[in-house]
């Protein structure tokens, strides 16, 4: 046979493999992922929810969704394990930051004090005189008085 013939075969058996193998690195991570969750734990489902850990089981995760409120999940619901920081940050807002941090305003009032300072546009105000026309036309102008 001719190798030019083969070549589209093999790069496709190539592919393939590459796939797989990138496929099962995925589960594997995420299977790791998952078996690092303790009671406590922050977990963000594959829905999108946001929970703490309650109690593992063999295929099934107990996630407390508000307080009082638990749910049973299967293990592989679970997209994401947290750090107690992230978590935090999402759930409850809370955000740790350090003291020389400097705070920054949402709006821009705050970082303008008293009154506003005036531009200047490069326009010159000019005094108007008793000889300008009060219709604004000159003399020579079609309608002038």
């Amino acid at each position: 046979m001719n190798l030019v013939t083969l070549l589209p075969f093999i790069v496709l058996i190539g592919a393939m493999f590459l796939m797989t193998r990138s496929a099962k690195k995925k589960q594997q991570q995420a299977a790791q992922m998952r078996d690092h969750m303790t009671p406590g734990t922050g977990v963000r489902t594959i829905g999108g929810m946001y929970a703490t850990v309650k109690e593992i089981g063999d295929d099934t995760v107990t996630l407390e969704v508000a307080p009082g409120v638990h749910a049973i999940y299967a293990k592989n619901a679970i997209g994401a394990v947290l750090e107690d920081e992230e978590y935090n940050r999402i759930v409850h807002g809370v955000t740790q930051t350090p003291e020389d941090t400097p705070v920054v305003p949402d709006d821009a009032s705050s970082l303008t004090e008293g009154e506003a300072p005036k531009l200047d546009l490069g326009k010159k105000d000019e005094p108007k005189g008793d000889d300008e026309p009060k219709d604004g036309k000159t003399d020579g102008e079609p309608g002038a008085k």
